[in-house]
């Protein structure tokens, strides 16, 4: 909730010279290096890296091997330092305090040359008591220690026992014992992303001087009561009282939309104090729900909060508050062993549609509102209506979590910890005890996080022993984690937000590893709680591969990048799939390998005579195969979520890594780095639809199951049509009966052995033709048209080169392109380079000889700039 202080001049007791005061600190600072041969101008919030490359002193950091070129920036220990004057009479307060949002990471901070403190967690909020420090003209000085020196040494000095892993795969070319630091895991490298261990003042700096008592901060939960049957809004403030005697007044609050305002008397002792005020909402208001997208409404309200107290001290804070209901549901299934796990959304259960969140730069700096609406409203407009803020990354910052809310794309939000094991000792527990409390505290009263997790995949690396630990003190790492994740990190969510449910990690077997003492055998167990798969060496065409799980939040298959996005970070020597450049951008051990492998399953590789051309080929393959995979894989969990089959099924949702990039790189992602859409974020919108008729085969048998999200049941008709390679007119087409699709089902629509099928279809073979099918109202489509390939595309029949035009004319601010095709064409792939924008459709198959499709820009375009941009790529293109 992005809270306002509506009066920063709090007026109390004498007049205007005896208001709270508030002097932000962003801005320009100085920088300069270890042994101070650089400095420089530098913006905060920011970091060394983007005040470097602003001041024209290094390259684009992205720019191809520029990882490693500046590794000696993280290596250096840096200095931060600004000068400033205080614009009111600093004798007057009886308080002042320095506050830093955000600190990345280890510095030792200076006021006037005083030490007054130290930070070593850049997911804190610090502040220190500078009353006796601050004069009217000063001087702040922090001096950061290097991450990767800092991590090390305090890996040397755990010498009780090893605590793994201490480096990343060498693929990665990132630095190691990143777990020994409180920081952005993924800033030492990842499988996707490049090793940027960034200093710097990352989030607002500000002093805060003020008389009597000063409102710290101020958070709120709104409570569904199944007694009452009504809603109630607890709200907690924290004060610093500074008066040497105690402060009364009253509090009044506020809704108007819900006929509700309540007044309450307060005392208020000297020293930190919390308010905790219980407010009941108006039985006799409508309170309107928050929904996901794609459910209902994202209604909010407008509160106020105003504090009243002795001395004419008045302050008010405003917010928006939603009221919602959030139930993880674990338990027993009839003909089952194990137990459901899904999310019931005010009482109803809901399928969780969508993707895996990574930090979208490695310089946060760069992360601006804008781009998070576009990557977010990105996710939406594939009907998705989850995310998962993956714990490897960064708690995100407050414009995120508000546009989540607003665009209704419910948030799976893990803690900070990924894919390594951690220490416990005491000064690491109360830096993360504290951590963890400020992030609650900061995130609690956004509708759009439905669930706590305690870390990413860390029960599995236990489990399943990736760092080879000997059996014998397996005990010793199992204590570990339960004292990190249960003990502090549990008990602290439990005592301090009592409305969304909390896991210790994902995967996780939920209620079945709590009662395995906390760690499954098998964390991957299908039977129970969420699990993980990839699967990059078995052909992903064949659905049963993948498991019938309970809820997958993470699975995937990478594919490169769009050359408009490369060539902005390459050079011409770089242009090829075996170059030194495509090599060293790949940080998945035998990624590039395996995106081959999965193309030549089913398509053929290409093999043109221009060696550019062939790039472009296989780029555009990679996304081809990437968007196949993902769209098989997740329609087989979609149409799993009704049924079991040997007791596994009942799949409530489906989380594929990864949504974004945060580089230019080959990746799992669906959206590259700046947001254009790959193949795949298209495919996703057709795969999540709210109904969609989904094609299997099994036996020589074919397959339709309707899927529906809908709250209501649906009448419709299923259109089957067969089309061969070689004609653009559909060779035989047939419809069912109406029948009813009923809300929040998979079911089974048509079954018809695939011999008969094509015999029905006159001069068909599994090579020459291909199906298509969806679903209809009244002759209106209510589905995306889906399809099926009886064979793999390398053995195609008929397929002939197709020859695609566009004629493009605008309409308002939407482009037109009316495409005209010579021939049958697979995977259409409409590209209009760096013009930020998406199409309606693409990567489609084009069956018909025209089709429209429309293009909605991001930024003002012009039809020439369309024209000149615009290219066409379909699968015989790659012949």
């Amino acid at each position: 909730m992005r809270l306002r202080l509506l009066l920063l001049l709090a007026l109390c007791g004498a007049g205007p010279t005896a208001a709270a005061r508030s002097l932000s600190l962003r801005g320009s600072w100085r920088i300069r290096s270890g042994n101070g041969s650089l400095e420089l101008p530098g913006r905060v919030p920011g970091c060394v890296h983007s005040a470097l490359f602003q001041r024209g002193l290094i390259q684009d950091p992205y720019y191809r091997f520029n990882d490693l070129k500046y590794r000696w920036i993280s290596l250096d220990n840096w200095t931060y330092s600004k000068k400033f004057q205080i614009p009111f009479n600093i004798s007057k307060w009886q308080k002042v305090n320095l506050i830093f949002e955000g600190v990345d990471t280890v510095a030792k901070i200076l006021l006037n040359s005083v030490p007054i403190g130290k930070t070593d967690n850049m997911f804190k909020r610090y502040s220190f008591d500078i009353t006796t420090v601050v004069r009217n003209v000063n001087s702040l000085e922090l001096r950061f220690q290097s991450p990767v020196l800092y991590a090390a040494q305090r890996s040397k000095a755990h010498t009780s026992y090893w605590v793994p892993p201490d480096c990343p795969p060498p693929v990665q070319k990132g630095q190691c014992h990143v777990n020994f630091i409180r920081k952005e895991q993924s800033s030492f490298s990842w499988d996707w992303g490049p090793s940027f261990p960034t200093q710097g003042i990352w989030k607002d700096v500000r002093i805060e001087a003020y008389n009597i008592c000063h409102l710290n901060f101020f958070t709120f939960s709104p409570i569904y009561d199944n007694h009452t049957q009504g809603w109630n809004l607890e709200i907690e403030s924290s004060f610093d009282v500074v008066s040497l005697k105690p402060i009364s007044g009253q509090v009044i609050v506020a809704i108007p939309k819900l006929q509700t305002q309540q007044t309450y008397s307060i005392e208020l002792q000297p020293g930190e104090r919390i308010v905790e005020l219980f407010v009941k909402i108006n039985k006799n208001a409508t309170v309107e729900t928050w929904w996901p997208h794609g459910h209902g409404n994202q209604t909010g309200y407008n509160m106020t909060v105003l504090f009243k107290l002795d001395g004419g001290l008045s302050i008010e804070k405003s917010a928006k508050v939603y009221f919602r209901t959030v139930e993880l549901i674990e338990e027993s299934i009839e003909g089952s062993q194990g137990l459901s796990f899904y999310f019931k959304i005010n009482g109803l259960p809901i399928f969780l549609k969508g993707s895996n969140w990574i930090p979208a730069d490695s310089f946060q700096d760069r992360v601006t509102s804008d781009l998070l609406r576009l990557l977010l409203q990105s996710a939406v407009d594939a009907n998705m209506n989850t995310l998962r803020v993956w714990g490897g990354g960064i708690y995100e910052q407050d414009e995120f979590y508000r546009l989540c809310d607003e665009l209704g794309i419910m948030v799976w939000q893990d803690f900070m910890f990924a894919c390594a094991l951690y220490p416990t000792d005491q000064g690491f527990l109360d830096s993360v005890r504290t951590e963890v409390a400020h992030q609650i505290r900061r995130l609690k009263s956004h509708p759009s996080i439905i669930i706590w997790g305690g870390n990413n995949e860390n029960e599995a690396a236990l489990m399943m022993n990736w760092f080879n630990i000997h059996t014998s003190e397996l005990h010793t790492y199992i204590n570990d984690y339960v004292v990190l994740y249960v003990k502090n990190i549990r008990q602290i969510v439990l005592a301090r937000d009592k409305t969304r449910p909390f896991i210790t990690s994902s995967p996780t077997n939920g209620a079945e590893s709590i009662e395995e003492g906390w760690l499954s055998a098998n964390p991957y167990d299908e039977n129970f709680g969420d699990v993980h798969f990839y699967d990059y060496s078995n052909d992903c065409w064949n659905w049963k591969i993948f498991p019938k799980a309970r809820f997958v939040s993470e699975y995937g298959y990478q594919s490169w990048p769009s050359f408009s996005t490369l060539e902005k970070v390459s050079s011409k020597k770089d242009w090829s799939y075996n170059s030194e450049f495509s090599l060293h951008r790949q940080h998945h051990a035998g990624g590039n390998n395996e995106m081959l492998l999965q193309i030549g399953f089913h398509f053929k590789l290409p093999k043109n005579t221009d060696p550019l051309q062939t790039f472009k080929d296989t780029i555009y393959l990679t996304q081809v195969m990437q968007a196949q995979c993902v769209k098989i894989e997740t329609e087989f969990y979609r149409r799993s979520r009704s049924e079991l089959v040997d007791g596994k099924g009942h799949t409530m949702g489906t989380l594929y890594w990864q949504l974004n990039d945060i580089w230019q790189a080959p990746s799992w992602a669906s959206l590259e780095y700046g947001g254009k859409w790959k193949m795949l974020h298209y495919f996703a919108r057709h795969f999540f639809a709210p109904l969609l008729p989904v094609g299997f085969e099994d036996q020589d048998a074919f397959f339709i199951y309707g899927v529906s999200d809908l709250h209501s049941d649906c009448k419709a008709t299923l259109t089957v049509r067969v089309h061969m390679w070689s004609s653009l007119e559909p060779l035989c087409s047939s419809e069912t009966e109406r029948f009813v699709m009923e809300a929040g089902k998979a079911v089974l629509l048509y079954k018809e052995q695939v011999p008969a099928l094509l015999g029905r279809c006159g001069n068909c073979t599994r090579q020459s033709c291909v199906v298509s099918f969806y679903l209809s109202t009244d002759n209106q489509l209510v589905s995306p048209t889906n399809h099926h390939f009886l064979s793999s595309l390398n053995e195609t029949v008929g397929l002939q080169k197709a020859h695609i035009t566009a004629n493009i004319t605008q309409q308002g601010d939407t482009f037109v392109f009316d495409l005209e095709t010579s021939a049958v064409a697979p995977f259409v792939w409409l590209d209009v380079g760096s013009i930020p924008g998406r199409f309606s459709d693409n990567g489609f198959l084009m069956t018909e000889k025209t089709r429209t499709i429309l293009f909605y820009p991001w930024k003002p375009t012009s039809k020439s700039e369309l024209e000149q941009s615009f290219h066409v790529t379909s699968l015989t293109d790659t012949y």
